[in-house]
């Protein structure tokens, strides 16, 4: 039995719980509260005519679910006005915002669905964040375990949203959890086995800076046990030091021997790393090679870092078969250089999760290593990122530039920076404020600059290259999620 549980469901039924945020994680979270006789109040910036919030509403009314709502310009004061005992706040709400701040004054309890899964889940917590690779190494650490013979849960950023399941997760089982900065910033609680896979400038539109960045990732082994394992990248300056922080055991992973020994060996529990390009396990001087980089179904050297880090969390729970047969045949994650079909000769990928000029770079970087070339669809909103080595990397695959997005201004200035003499042409789509996809006043609008995007790419691109959407920023100029931007441009792909 869950004792946890048993008493969180004891202290929640009838109180009132107010839910910040009314978006695809939280609708579960109400739902749920709703099943434990929480009296709930929902909050959302949206007002009920938004044609998403609208239908979720409609849908709560027709479960028979009893929801207060709290909508629109305002819809914070109600924090203020009222007396909640508990408030979930959505990631993207910092803890200062002044009506969270009054709530906790009058004496609610603030948290979010994440902080309150982790207190109440009985299995192994693997938790990944970091500021690139994260989704492929989650679910990498997820596919290792399920050909082990787990039961996986996987959440967090991908997956399903796991509070309402967990009355049905055991001590056996295992959970793997994607977690954002967003998330982790302000987290008490901990998971058992933690990865940083890497530290570079992003999410600065939010964050104070990029100290604060820095910190919030810290919160994923900040609270950790002595029995807890905290899995470092060793060559990442900024990941390397926060090995002083840990409280449990320590691994680093590297591509180089060498870059997981900077602390020195005395302190390490294990080490991953590639010996002649074979990725090797080694825990207390006994090293364990697993496969040859080469075999690796998925390009790019990010991928295997990725590996590297996801065998290191996984290496006490499976065997080395179970991990190859996963580098064999692990295709990679919708939406990372996701192949789309060819036309006329040309390959069409799809690599939507760019959200970044560094996640870019890493994609340019592997079609390098295979000696593509061809054309790049890109654009998107910017997060204050820095967009240094961008230009290199992009013409180093691509020539030909179609641009589409709020942050387009911002490519074109590091492409010609450094373009350093090699010639390349760019097309500027026109992207206006407030054309939103969802809505249906300008739907057209966003799919045709798509479309178009599409076809312009299909005149440029000659028979054996590629085309590829790798937008070096988020969705949020037109979208509302790069999974929803990246869904609509295979669809159009796939109408060619």
């Amino acid at each position: 039995m869950n004792r946890k549980l048993q008493e969180f469901k004891k202290y929640i039924k009838g109180r009132k719980a107010a839910v910040i945020g009314v978006g695809i994680s939280n609708r579960p979270l109400i739902k749920w509260l709703c099943s434990l006789g929480a009296d709930v109040t929902g909050f959302d910036r949206l007002s009920e005519d938004d044609p998403i919030l609208g239908k979720t509403m409609q849908d709560f009314n027709n479960e028979g679910l009893n929801i207060k709502w709290s909508l629109g310009e305002n819809y914070l004061d109600r924090l203020a006005s009222d007396d909640f005992d508990i408030v979930f706040k959505t990631p993207k709400m910092r803890f200062e915002t002044p009506e969270l701040a009054a709530a906790y004054d009058k004496g609610a309890v603030l948290t979010t669905e994440m902080e309150l899964f982790l207190s109440l889940c009985p299995a192994h917590t693997f938790g990944i964040t970091g500021s690139d690779g994260k989704t492929t190494t989650t679910t990498l650490v997820s596919e290792m375990l399920k050909t082990a013979g787990y039961r996986v849960w996987l959440g967090g950023n991908i997956g399903t949203p796991l509070l309402e399941k967990i009355g049905e997760i055991e001590a056996d089982d295992m959970v793997v959890l994607e977690l954002s900065s967003f998330q982790l910033l302000g987290m008490a609680s901990a998971v058992d086995t933690a990865i940083v896979t890497n530290i570079t400038p992003n999410h600065l539109d939010f964050h104070k800076d990029y100290a604060e960045y820095i910190d919030a990732k810290k919160s994923i082994f900040r609270n950790q046990s002595a029995s807890g394992l905290l899995i470092l990248n060793g060559k990442c300056d900024i990941t390397f030091d926060m090995w002083k922080e840990r409280r449990g055991r320590l691994s680093f992973f590297a591509r180089n021997r060498e870059d997981t020994l900077r602390a020195g060996d005395s302190d390490l529990f294990a080490k991953a790393y590639c010996e002649n390009g074979v990725l090797t396990y080694e825990y207390k001087g006994i090293k364990s090679p697993v496969i040859h980089e080469k075999e690796i179904f998925i390009p790019g050297k990010h991928n295997v870092e990725n590996y590297l880090a996801a065998m290191s969390a996984v290496f006490e729970f499976v065997t080395v078969e179970d991990i190859v047969k996963v580098a064999k045949n692990f295709k990679g994650v919708a939406h990372r250089i996701e192949f789309i079909r060819e036309i006329d000769g040309v390959k069409y990928y799809n690599s939507s999760i760019d959200t970044s000029p560094n996640r870019t770079i890493n994609t340019m970087n592997a079609l390098r290593d295979r000696a593509m070339k061809g054309v790049l669809i890109a654009g998107g909103a910017d997060k204050k990122c820095i967009y240094d080595g961008l230009g290199d990397a992009i013409l180093n695959v691509c020539d030909r530039i179609i641009l589409y997005g709020s942050n387009s201004s911002l490519v074109e200035d590091i492409l010609a920076k450094e373009a350093n003499g090699r010639a390349y042409s760019v097309t500027t789509l026109e992207s206006v404020d407030g054309d939103i996809y969802e809505f249906e006043a300008t739907r057209d609008k966003v799919r045709n600059n798509y479309v178009k995007a599409v076809e312009i790419a299909r005149s440029l691109a000659k028979p054996g290259e590629i085309v590829i959407m790798s937008n070096i920023g988020t969705s949020y100029d037109h979208f509302r999620h790069f999974e929803h931007r990246g869904d609509m441009f295979k669809e159009i792909v796939n109408e060619v």
